[in-house]
């Protein structure tokens, strides 16, 4: 991987950081928040006969978590693009 400058560098690290963070901070929502933190508000809720704070604590999450590993790939990409360290 070779940049251009050292502040593309900088630039591309200070982004990948902060989407890290963001995506860390929705994980941490869905899985802690939603499986345990908020779990009595979401079990007034019923999908499928179940009850949405048993379903986010048994799937919910799971599926978050994919999502967000492909979110994470995408974005990777489109920056790898932008600072033109793209895989060949």
């Amino acid at each position: 991987m070779a940049f251009k400058s050292k502040e593309d560098a900088k630039a591309y690290w200070s982004e990948n950081i902060r989407l890290m963070l963001v995506l860390m901070v929705i994980w941490f929502v869905v899985s802690f928040g939603c499986g345990i933190l908020f779990v009595d508000e979401l079990n007034a809720i019923r999908i499928g006969g179940y009850k949405l704070g048993f379903w986010f604590a048994q799937q919910g999450s799971i599926y978050a978590f994919v999502a967000l590993i492909f979110v994470y790939a995408k974005k990777m990409g489109d920056l790898d693009r932008k600072y033109g360290v793209e895989e060949k």
